[in-house]
């Protein structure tokens, strides 16, 4: 079975939600990075340095500042890959409905037009 047909206004709109999709996962995974490396590791830094990080003794305000927020960028790639990989599943269930409920229609046509 071929591939989408990329001139389907169906297809299209598909490719449009896809991409708005990835565009709003990407945003809010930004967000909770930079509030965490800004927010944590620079204007609350202070506050959190009250506390100090379990088993290290480090105050809680540098260790955001030095370790936390490259810690909070690997789990923002890893949430990434995991929200990524459910949507291609769905965009790929939907791309595929498409092409099937357009192969149907060409079939039936056929079928209808051949005698045999």
């Amino acid at each position: 079975m071929p591939g989408p047909d990329l001139h389907d206004a169906r297809v299209h709109a598909a490719l449009e939600r896809y991409w708005r999709r990835n565009l709003r996962i990407m945003a809010g995974l930004l967000l909770v990075w930079a509030s965490v490396s800004f927010g944590c590791g620079i204007l609350i830094a202070d506050w959190l340095n009250q506390f100090r990080l379990p088993l290290t003794g480090f105050p809680l305000g540098f260790w955001f500042a030095q370790q936390g927020s490259i810690a909070v960028f690997v789990l923002c790639i890893l949430a990434y890959c995991i929200a990524m990989n459910r949507l291609d599943r769905h965009h790929h269930v939907e791309l595929e409905s498409i092409n099937a409920t357009r192969h149907a229609g060409t079939d039936d046509s056929e079928s209808a037009a051949s005698p045999g």
